[in-house]
């Protein structure tokens, strides 16, 4: 089975898991989707994330993080720019997400960054997706 979109099958078995309450769940491995849930991790929507390379294929298994009530953290999470129209911004092109609450990723010169963090450093890419 070819994966035409490895980044909305990332994002959907991120919601899949969050659904049935998963601890973890395995992705397969590529660098996109390990920088995705690096970005997810540090935003703190994930609690960690690790490239288990003893499993063949290698694998990226992400622990999933819940609220004290064990209220999902990411209520809607979707996938912005796809294979066959891509969406670029441009820095004064990319807005808040939900005012601020939510996190946009985008792929950038500079590697994946959030809408934040593109403000920051001037930077305009390819928005991948969104979440809050």
């Amino acid at each position: 089975m070819s994966m035409t979109d490895p980044i909305a099958d990332l994002l959907t078995r991120l919601r899949n898991a969050q659904a049935i309450r998963r601890e973890s769940v395995d992705i397969p491995y590529s660098r996109i989707k390990e920088s995705i849930a690096r970005v997810l991790q540090r935003e703190g929507y994930v609690k960690d994330v690790r490239v288990i390379e003893d499993m063949k294929p290698a694998q990226i298994r992400v622990y999933l993080k819940y609220g004290p009530d064990r209220e999902n953290l990411i209520t809607k999470i979707e996938r912005v720019s796809k294979p066959g129209q891509r969406v670029y911004r441009r820095v004064d092109q990319i807005d808040k997400v939900l005012d601020g609450l939510g996190v946009a990723i985008f792929s950038t010169p500079a590697g994946l960054l959030t809408d934040r963090e593109c403000r920051e450093r001037k930077l305009g890419g390819e928005y991948l997706c969104r979440l809050y």
